[in-house]
């Protein structure tokens, strides 16, 4: 099973000199590797394309970006990965052994947040379990799923926040994910940035909320 690894960016040039040798060691191993920027100005789409990755360009909205990636990839399987995100050894084969399974339609990984605080891997510990409970993943744990699961829920929806919420919703209704107990490690910088019990909260009522069928338009204002 073919697999495309779909990595939305706009303004990484501070995660390239990880993101792209990982990128590359996937790609050397036969994997597609699809990024698509979403208006970037430090010029990373540029450095990515030197390096020899292919780099296609969409409206800014994680969703169209990897939307985008999705109708140009060739890959029976899909796998979306997040620029500050790295997947464990072996990942990809893991993705293809349990997509390649009779009844299989898309899983994620457990996470593990890197950064200063103490209380960041706690915070990963908490999204893997609530994920497991709710079969509901972040975009944080990389989502992947087959082409025809992709398909049949129409992709992911075209709004400026909880994409990946709504996206997990609409594929529980057909299947419940695969939980891989490998971690894929994400920065915390969103955490450490904003401040990390600020930023708990603040997740956890948007999600509330969306919950609650505030919109997602209105959940992006307050997220900003």
């Amino acid at each position: 099973m073919k697999l495309s690894i779909i990595v939305p960016m706009r303004n990484e040039a501070a995660q390239l000199d990880a993101l792209l040798p990982a990128l590359q060691h996937l790609q050397r191993q036969g994997h597609e590797v699809i990024l698509v920027d979403g208006g970037s100005t430090d010029g990373c789409d540029h450095l990515a394309a030197d390096a020899g990755l292919t780099v296609l360009h969409a409206l800014r909205g994680r969703a169209r970006q990897m939307n985008v990636g999705a109708q140009h990839a060739s890959g029976e399987a899909l796998l979306f990965l997040h620029a500050d995100t790295t997947l464990p050894e072996n990942g990809c084969a893991e993705v293809q052994r349990v997509l390649a399974q009779p009844g299989q339609l898309w899983g994620r990984f457990n996470v593990c947040i890197s950064g200063q605080h103490s209380v960041l891997r706690l915070v990963g510990l908490l999204m893997n379990l609530r994920s497991r409970i709710t079969g509901i993943a972040t975009g944080d744990q990389a989502l992947f799923m087959t082409r025809q699961a992709f398909t049949q829920v129409g992709g992911f929806p075209d709004q400026p926040l909880m994409e990946d919420i709504e996206i997990s919703a609409r594929l529980r209704r057909i299947d419940w994910p695969v939980c891989l107990k490998s971690c894929v490690r994400t920065s915390g910088r969103r955490w450490e940035s904003r401040g990390v019990w600020r930023t708990i909260v603040l997740m956890w009522r948007l999600r509330w909320q969306y919950w609650r069928g505030v919109s997602a338009q209105q959940l992006a204002q307050a997220y900003q």
